[in-house]
């Protein structure tokens, strides 16, 4: 698995390509997303578009970043999630738990659609 960061307006996009399985670069993601969380980047993207397989410990790794994410008040959202990949979110029933979208450009719209997480209400 490979992988790229780009920011956009106020969050940040990781594009994943080729097989998710976890391991080393489970690992690596996992140090990324830490660093991000770190410097206050706290809204995630994940697109999953060019992602050509993924096994339970590449979900693991996803479940792990929103929970990093979520806990840090933000949140790690799908993007252009495969049929294969949808199916595979269906089955494990993970599909009611991540917030997905059918662009990256949708996602980034849902971020600003809500209201910051340490804003009050008046």
């Amino acid at each position: 698995m490979n992988y790229s960061v780009d920011e956009r307006y106020n969050a940040v996009v990781i594009k994943l390509k080729g097989n998710v399985m976890g391991g080393p670069d489970g690992s690596k993601l996992h140090d990324t997303l830490h660093e991000l969380k770190d410097n206050g980047k706290k809204n995630v993207i994940a697109d999953l578009g060019k992602v050509k397989f993924m096994n339970s410990s590449g979900l693991g790794m996803l479940i792990s970043g929103m929970t990093t994410m979520r806990n840090a008040g933000g949140d790690l959202r799908l993007a252009n999630v495969a049929d294969r990949i949808q199916s595979l979110l269906i089955i494990t029933k993970l599909i009611t738990v991540f917030k997905h979208y059918d662009s990256v450009e949708e996602a980034v719209e849902s971020f600003e659609e809500e209201p910051p997480a340490t804003e009050e209400a008046a």
